[in-house]
């Protein structure tokens, strides 16, 4: 494929989605990382897309939302790791809130071999991946259907969650910074999030690294009330995202990156090290205790949560070696 082609497709891509990781670009154009990255600097220098870190974005510095079709074809391999993951962090008998997103809708194909579990969700996609699994109990809020991601939204999705409280609740959006948090494109499903937030002793995000660095519209989950963040291995040139990943470290958040795309759960094998790893002393980023001062849920007080996971508790992944910085 000539540059000129190359160049053509991934500018249709980036139109086409909002926002696509490099490593994406590069399977789909077939050609390596570097030259794709080359690619989009000179898209770039043309003015026809943005730079993120380990992808491309349309112009204007925040990214749009994909629909459901562009987004389930979309990092598909680390969603799986990811999903694996964070499966792992789920016990017996627990009460969870799952938010909307194809990462979560992941996440709840695994859950579906948990025992007890009782499952609050406004994703339809997730209700179905859960719809015929033995002892596993799901809640449907109320609300309006929204469409793009089958998803319930509005007031009559926030008052269903008015009261309640479970242990903590998983969560994806558009985009990921240390500045902002967890963000998204539309404001029905941010404000659903928040209430989602607010019924959770604990938030976990599943995002994979094309999402760190990017910022969009609404706000859904400052990170100074994100507990972990579950994500793949950043390529080892991608220092942006290694940096973002320090960064929200330094605020409190534990890091647990999964051992490799579509790694599996359980499969007990390490990531090569990150250069965030390398920077930082090699030791499990601490579990933020009480400083997640949320919003009560309703009546009724937080349950008894579980200590941090450690290392070897993490099936498929590790906790990354990431340490707030001396100051």
């Amino acid at each position: 494929m000539f540059a000129a082609e190359r160049r053509q497709l991934i500018l249709e891509m980036v139109r086409a989605n909002g926002a696509v990781s490099l490593r994406e670009l590069a399977r789909v154009v077939q050609t390596s990382e570097v030259t794709v990255r080359r690619d989009v600097r000179a898209l770039e220098a043309e003015g026809l897309l943005d730079r993120r870190h380990g992808g491309a974005v349309l112009p204007g510095g925040f990214t749009r939302e994909s629909g459901f079709p562009q987004k389930s074809h979309l990092a598909t391999a680390e969603k799986t790791a990811i999903a694996d993951l964070a499966a792992g962090f789920v016990e017996e008998g627990e009460a969870i809130v799952v938010g909307a997103g194809t990462t979560t809708q992941e996440l709840a194909r695994r859950l579906a071999r948990v025992p007890g579990l009782t499952v609050v969700t406004n994703s339809l996609l997730v209700a179905q991946a859960l719809a015929h699994a033995n002892r596993v109990e799901v809640v449907m809020t109320g609300g309006t259907l929204r469409g793009s991601n089958y998803a319930l939204v509005g007031s009559g999705a926030e008052q269903s969650l008015q009261g309640l409280r479970v242990s903590r609740a998983f969560l994806s959006g558009s985009g990921l910074t240390a500045e902002r948090g967890l963000s998204t494109s539309n404001m029905l499903s941010a404000s659903v999030d928040r209430a989602l937030v607010q019924a959770a002793g604990e938030v976990v995000v599943l995002a994979d690294h094309s999402k760190l660095g990017s910022d969009t519209m609404f706000q859904t989950v400052p990170t100074d009330v994100i507990t972990r963040l579950v994500t793949d291995e950043p390529p080892g040139h991608d220092d942006r995202a290694a940096t973002e990943l320090q960064a929200l470290a330094d605020q409190g958040v534990q890091i647990a990156v999964t051992s490799g795309s579509g790694g599996g759960q359980g499969s007990g094998q390490m990531g090569a090290e990150s250069p965030a790893d390398r920077r930082a002393p090699r030791r499990d980023v601490p579990l933020p205790g009480q400083r997640r001062n949320l919003p009560p849920g309703g009546g009724g007080s937080a349950p008894q949560l579980r200590p941090a996971t450690t290392l070897s508790e993490a099936p498929g992944g590790r906790v990354a070696d990431l340490a707030p910085r001396r100051r």
